[in-house]
């Protein structure tokens, strides 16, 4: 972990290189997954059932295996408890709920000069979605994925999932029989991405493939793009928090290791305008990660990746924030909604001390698919209109033809486009 002050000098250098620190990449796997993707292009079903049996260690016996079963889903729901499946349907609903008001209207303008304008949205005919299932298993990432599809209106939902050892994880089917997901099929891997881009015997091609995963996951996507749409290259987990002297720095802890926790290549960055409480973060961290379970990788994370910056006032806090654009913002100060309305660049904001970003990832409503990797300053999370399309129309009448079209002719004319030219001009009984 690194400390940094704005009044300390050199702070630029320093915080640039923090910017600039290379915390994942997936330069190194491209070889491997084009191998991947180009061994289930030739082999179809075949080469999924190979490549499962070499990287998850079990063997399906054939391609309809790979399949998970109506039988396997409901039996997957009878042995989760109860309270479990409660807390999923509380976390679907609201996720439900907040995707419906996303919800965009056709739009239909009348043009005076005799032309109607329109813009009509539809959904995409099919949608793949990944699930990890390495380090743990995310029922969470099956609704925030699933829900937003399913209620843009996409009529078909895949989803693959990874089992090592064969294993499926039972609420992770029992979140996606709830999210309304069409089909499930035991795959992992940049394999499981050719899969869904295009298709298999047994396995239909869809449209879009979203969801995040590990390294060959997201080179396997890059890959892909332009077969079929993607939501984004997913790259590390990361958090902000800005924090003030009012705030509890065992809470303030606590949320950096939520991120650190994620993988050794996440990153927790706290930005206050207290040294005092920077000294009590930092010894909160270390006491927190004598009890965490997940220790060891959030201890490598908080060690290579984490920083604390101490700034003089929070118009510099804002600036770096800006600057640094991350996947999840915590604004844990006296007024949050003020400092928030400064800030531009973040993939979802949490604002206020009772408000942990954990909130987000589970029961709150927003998605919590986040742009990554300072990509916040271009990129937003995922959404309904990641599964929606839009379609412009134009209608035109004979006065409206009359209206316009010789400046279209002028301009495909001074283009050099002599059909376009006509095309209009022939209409107006120009020749």
């Amino acid at each position: 972990m690194i400390r940094l002050s704005t009044a300390e000098p050199g702070f630029e250098g320093k915080f640039q290189a923090l910017l600039d620190q290379a915390r994942d990449t997936t330069a190194k796997v491209d070889a491997a997954v084009a191998a991947l993707i180009a061994e289930v292009r030739a082999g179809g079903d075949n080469a999924l059932l190979d490549i499962t049996a070499r990287f998850d260690r079990w063997t399906p016996g054939s391609a309809a295996a790979l399949r998970v079963t109506e039988a396997e889903i409901e039996a997957a729901r009878a042995a989760c408890a109860p309270g479990l499946l409660d807390a999923l349907d509380l976390a679907a609903t609201r996720i439900e709920r907040f995707h419906q008001a996303q919800l965009p209207r056709d739009v239909e303008l009348a043009d005076p000069l005799g032309l109607t304008l329109g813009l009509r949205w539809g959904p995409l005919d099919a949608v793949g979605i990944y699930v990890p299932g390495g380090k743990a298993a995310y029922p969470s990432s099956v609704l925030m994925n699933a829900i937003p599809a399913r209620v843009a209106g996409v009529p078909r939902i895949a989803m693959c999932v990874p089992t090592p050892d064969g294993a499926l994880n039972p609420l992770v089917l029992a979140a996606a029989h709830r999210a309304g997901v069409s089909e499930i099929f035991r795959l992992g891997g940049a394999q499981a991405v050719a899969a869904m881009a295009w298709g298999t015997a047994s396995i239909a091609p869809v449209d879009r493939v979203v969801g995040p995963g590990n390294a060959y996951v997201a080179e396997a996507k890059r890959q892909v793009f332009g077969r079929v749409g993607i939501d984004s290259i997913a790259g590390p987990s990361e958090v902000v928090v800005l924090a003030d002297a009012s705030q509890n720095p065992a809470l303030i802890a606590i949320d950096l290791l939520a991120q650190a926790e994620h993988d050794e290549s996440a990153q927790a960055i706290l930005i206050t305008t207290s040294g005092q409480m920077a000294n009590a973060v930092e010894h909160a961290v270390e006491e927190a990660l004598k009890t965490l379970p997940r220790a060891a990788i959030a201890g490598e994370s908080w060690c290579r990746h984490g920083a604390i910056i101490v700034v003089r006032d929070w118009e510099e806090g804002a600036a770096l924030t800006d600057r640094l654009a991350p996947e999840h913002l915590e604004v844990m100060v006296a007024e949050p909604q003020a400092l928030f309305a400064r800030i531009r660049h973040a993939g979802a904001a949490f604002l206020g001390g009772h408000c942990p970003e954990a909130l987000g990832d589970y029961v709150a409503g927003p998605n919590h698919v986040l742009p990554t990797g300072r990509t916040a300053r271009f990129a937003s999370g995922l959404s309904v209109f990641d599964f929606l399309k839009r379609t412009t129309w134009i209608a035109a009448e004979r006065r409206g033809l009359e209206a316009i079209g010789p400046a279209a002719v002028a301009l495909a004319g001074a283009e050099g486009l002599d059909a376009h030219a006509r095309s209009v001009s022939m209409r107006l009984g120009q020749g």
